[in-house]
């Protein structure tokens, strides 16, 4: 096997446990209302948007810290990390406990994943590096899509074992990328801005506590316009600090990059859909059509198997055509599937009918779509920023699914039966919308290919 193919084994490894945990709890969802019977849906959302939640916070100051101690350093420290967060997770004895072993498990992914694409992308000649990209995201997109599936055959031992999995294959990877990774930083820079990464995610957190929260509170409550107006002065300081700080969360002069910062929106967006369209799709076939999770997670399966199978062709494609237009087109399929399981959502099962045609555009859209938009953005960055660049977008993912996840429950709460249809109805609304928002950022985003100017300002931003 070549040093590549070592290589490439390696960090993907790491790509597919952080991002397969990132979606692989949704299965569990029935199983973590049954052992924590005192905690609300709303609460238990928090299992999702606290590893989300710290995992957007941390990206950026983790690629830049990679980026000055070493990326095999932040790489094996980050598996090692999320590794010993799963165990934790694991032997949680309360919801409690559990997201607060959630959002170190995010913590151990923030390092692992930007640094992983970091270190794939020099073993590739600069032409071929959308192919890299394309594997990186494929895997990545596979996971999150797999997560339904993986998690219903695991739950049926335990819904420990989500968690306890990582554990073997962890240290395995481990032991591999400690002997075959090579070590690879950039000249000493600015540390990274930590304030900025805590506000980042305090905002976060009080927009997403307002929006689960708006039902339960009244919108109009001063407890919730309190967390809005907090949610926003927050976002203020993070966008003042990093116009001011040396080594920003966010670098404004990617921002100023045309392709950048369409392909970021593009990600919020469609993960907003996603997110809270692997959460609905599980709540809606345990609790309306009263499937078991196994059941559940086997009539999900076609999704993850088209979002694999046209991942890396996505990538192939949008080499001849353009990265843009082949993830426009992916998002729209993703809309188009959720209007297809409006027109046939009911209270009486129909798989073949409603649900399997969804799942198999839907996930066509989301192989099309991910790579897509993540190829986009990194086409213009130098390799001095391909840690720090790569974790804005996916920082934009986390985002994304954390207010997606949140505006389902909101939406969705817990209706009564025969009012459960027209309340996921509703959630699929949403859905529709958020993915034909990211189709028409993809659209706006232009080329993908890199031109001298925006790398230029990136450099410059160093």
């Amino acid at each position: 096997m070549s040093q590549r193919a070592r290589v490439a084994a390696i960090v993907c490894v790491g790509v597919f446990m952080s991002s397969l945990d990132l979606f692989i709890v949704n299965i569990a969802f029935p199983d973590l209302r049954t052992d924590f019977p005192d905690t609300s849906l709303a609460g238990l959302s928090w299992v999702l948007s606290a590893y989300a939640i710290v995992f957007a916070a941390l990206l950026v100051p983790a690629g830049r810290w990679a980026d000055r101690a070493g990326r095999k350093r932040a790489y094996l420290g980050g598996l090692a990390l999320f590794t010993a967060a799963s165990a934790a997770c694991a032997a949680a004895p309360s919801a409690a406990v559990l997201i607060g072993a959630r959002g170190v498990q995010a913590a151990g992914a923030a390092l692992l994943l930007p640094t992983s694409l970091a270190l794939l992308l020099p073993e590739f000649p600069a032409e071929r590096r959308q192919i890299a990209v394309g594997i990186w995201a494929a895997v990545g997109g596979a996971a999150a899509a797999a997560g339904p599936l993986v998690g219903g055959l695991l739950v049926q031992a335990s819904w420990r074992w989500v968690f306890l999995v990582n554990v073997p294959v962890g240290i395995a990877a481990l032991v591999a990328g400690a002997r075959v990774l090579n070590e690879a930083r950039e000249p000493a820079g600015h540390r990274p801005d930590t304030a900025g990464a805590a506000l980042l995610a305090a905002g976060i957190g009080a927009l997403a506590l307002a929006i689960v929260k708006g039902p339960d509170w009244d919108w109009g409550s001063a407890r919730i316009v309190g967390l809005f107006a907090a949610a926003a002065l927050l976002v203020v300081a993070v966008a003042r600090r990093s116009v001011r700080h040396p080594a920003p969360v966010v670098e404004p002069a990617l921002l100023k990059v045309r392709s950048f910062a369409f392909a970021s929106a593009a990600l919020i967006t469609f993960f907003a859909g996603f997110g809270a369209m692997l959460l609905g799709s599980v709540l809606f076939l345990t609790t309306v059509w009263h499937e078991s999770v196994l059941t559940t997670g086997l009539m999900l399966a076609a999704g993850p198997t088209m979002a694999a199978s046209f991942a890396v062709p996505a990538s192939l494609l949008g080499e001849r055509i353009g990265a843009s237009t082949v993830g426009a087109v992916g998002a729209l399929l993703f809309a188009l599937s959720g209007v297809w399981w409006i027109v046939h959502l009911s209270s009486t099962p129909h798989y073949a009918s409603a649900l399997l045609p969804t799942m198999i555009v839907g996930g066509i859209g989301v192989g099309l779509t991910i790579p897509s938009a993540q190829g986009v953005g990194t086409a213009t960055l130098p390799p001095a920023r391909f840690a720090t660049g790569t974790a804005v977008l996916n920082m934009s993912r986390q985002i994304g699914a954390v207010l997606g996840v949140s505006i389902l429950v909101a939406i969705v709460g817990t209706p009564a039966p025969a009012e459960a249809v027209d309340a996921f109805t509703s959630g699929w609304i949403f859905i529709v919308g958020a993915a034909a928002a990211a189709s028409l950022a993809m659209l706006a985003s232009g080329r993908p290919a890199a031109s001298p100017a925006p790398a230029a300002r990136a450099e410059a931003a160093a």
